[in-house]
């Protein structure tokens, strides 16, 4: 893997949330892959449950700045940064007070889904993709966790697909099993999509019977799969088998890093 570029973005992310099985898989494999030579990059967004002062998030004021077009909307962007204790790592956070700086996560006090979820996984996509088009740095690979990044896949291959630097990137997503899908209102993302003109043939995938339409559509626009949970979703088994493309099953924790980095570089590149 040495000197290999890898893009890794992930909606969860020890140790600044709760350990689970997206936010110790979105650690482990980048470290283990830093360990192994490869130059890597971490994304997740800013919530506002991270304690900045205990993990000395600081804002990174040259690549903070710009607004992305978030449906109509004007909404700055604003680019945290953070280092790793013990592993040499910087995690870049995507942060806008709008979306981000309330105290929780995914749900409100009373577990109900945030209606602007949305709008979040679309500026948390358009704000990873500007910043590092920002640092001028191509990544060979580019590897999504999490159902917030779900969107990415299909902006970087819709959105973003004439932008020179990601040309020759290959976008590997690990698929979990999730409790939710995050969005309440499908028709409402699909239409906040559709404001960034991209058309409705790229959007088939959110035609799906089960509720986790965002899952597909990252299985649809990706070049890679890896199965991030044991027994997966069989919706999610039949959409990966019907791509024809690389996947990689299911690999226990204590040892996926030399599984993974064959994958990368024997399936992926």
């Amino acid at each position: 893997m040495k000197d290999k570029r890898i893009l890794y973005v992930s909606s969860e992310l020890t140790p600044y949330l709760p350990e689970n099985e997206v936010s110790k898989m979105a650690f482990n494999v980048p470290r283990e892959m830093h360990h192994k030579g490869a130059q890597i990059r971490m994304f997740m967004p800013r919530f506002g449950v991270i304690n900045e002062r205990r993990h000395q998030l600081h804002e990174v004021i040259r690549l903070s700045g710009m607004n992305l077009i978030i449906n109509d909307m004007d909404m700055p962007l604003i680019i945290k940064v953070a280092s790793v204790p013990k592993e040499r790592m910087q995690v870049y956070f995507i942060d806008n007070e709008e979306y981000f700086k309330r105290k929780a996560v995914f749900t409100d006090e009373d577990g109900n889904l945030f209606p602007d979820n949305d709008e979040r996984a679309i500026f948390f996509a358009k704000g990873v993709v500007e910043t590092v088009k920002k640092l001028k740095w191509a990544p060979d690979i580019i590897h999504v966790h999490g159902w917030m990044a779900s969107l990415l896949p299909l902006y970087l291959k819709e959105y973003y697909k004439n932008d020179p630097l990601f040309a020759e990137s290959k976008i590997v997503t690990s698929i979990f099993n999730y409790d939710s899908s995050g969005i309440e209102d499908k028709d409402t993302l699909v239409e906040k999509i559709k404001f960034d003109q991209i058309s409705d043939d790229k959007l088939s995938a959110f035609n799906t019977a089960d509720q986790f339409h965002m899952v597909h559509v990252a299985i649809e626009n990706s070049d890679a799969i890896i199965h991030g949970s044991e027994n997966l979703n069989d919706a999610f088994v039949q959409a990966i088998e019907k791509r024809n493309i690389p996947v990689l099953g299911y690999q226990p924790y204590e040892n996926f890093t030399e599984t993974y980095s064959n994958f990368y570089l024997n399936e992926v590149l």
